[in-house]
């Protein structure tokens, strides 16, 4: 992988992390558009690790909140009231969220990693995307707040989470589609879909970093792994800000229609 390949692909993944079109399906067609042969391992391990920048993006933007969920959970805990406090039970509704993924996502490492090297399969994911898309524009209600958010949310959209295990199905996307299918409202979907990919990304970068042990040419990769992750952490930091910006307004089917036709290009050049 080249300096190059990694700017283009940091800034790929840092847009589409967030916005609802899956960054692991661009991840995967965008090298194959542009006929780059990059190594598997590298490409997975890269796609996974870039994910940190992204990582760091949110963790700037929401730091207060993070930080004010944080000190809440560790006082309900020091009060044995860990459930007392709004933060700190929306502290436990991350973690709560996470666990799905989490436990399918060890399970299905193998199956996953293959369908990273499958544009077909990816196309096929992305068309599941602008359906989840669609459905939570009709389905949902749009009538409660992130303050109502409760444990049956989300259990719920972290439900939703295990489909973005995928290449082609985006977690924003699927998250958000969760939320809104219990009737919160754009913003507040989003919000707490970006507030749940926090545990998840970092456990992924921390499997992911084992595994850059086993690769060979380390050395020779590592300023490509670097470049993209500060070209993610920027663009990712943006794309927060817009998306957020623009649910406030706008519905998502701009977005499935945007991946149906990524879905289409994609089949066509296979």
């Amino acid at each position: 992988m080249t300096i190059f390949q990694a700017i283009i692909l940091g800034i790929v993944q840092g847009a589409t992390e967030f916005l609802p079109v899956s960054s692991s399906g661009h991840l995967v067609l965008v090298p194959h558009l542009f006929g780059w042969e990059i190594p598997i391992e590298q490409a997975f391990i890269f796609d996974v690790l870039v994910q940190l920048g992204t990582l760091l993006a949110v963790i700037v933007y929401f730091w207060r909140d993070l930080v004010d969920i944080a000190l809440a959970v560790l006082r309900g805990l020091w009060e044995r009231k860990p459930f007392a406090a709004a933060d700190a039970r929306m502290g436990w509704y991350l973690v709560l969220a996470t666990i799905p993924a989490s436990v399918l996502g060890l399970l299905l490492k193998d199956k996953v990693e293959a369908a990273f090297a499958s544009p077909f399969a990816t196309a096929m994911f992305l068309l599941g995307t602008a359906v989840l898309l669609v459905v939570a524009e009709v389905v949902g209600k749009r009538s409660r707040t992130i303050a109502q958010v409760n444990w049956i949310d989300a259990l719920w959209i972290g439900t939703f989470q295990v489909l973005a295990l995928f290449p082609g199905v985006s977690r924003s996307g699927s998250t958000i589609a969760g939320g809104m299918t219990r009737d919160l409202e754009r913003p507040a979907a989003a919000r707490f879909s970006f507030l749940i990919s926090v545990p998840v990304m970092l456990g992924a970068g921390l499997i992911a970093g084992l595994d850059l042990l086993n690769v060979s040419g380390l050395g020779a990769f590592l300023p490509a792994l670097l470049t993209g992750f500060l070209v993610s952490a920027v663009v990712g930091y943006i794309a927060i800000a817009w998306l957020l910006r623009y649910l406030a307004h706008h519905r998502l089917y701009v977005f499935a229609i945007y991946v149906v036709l990524v879905a289409i290009l994609t089949l066509i050049t296979l």
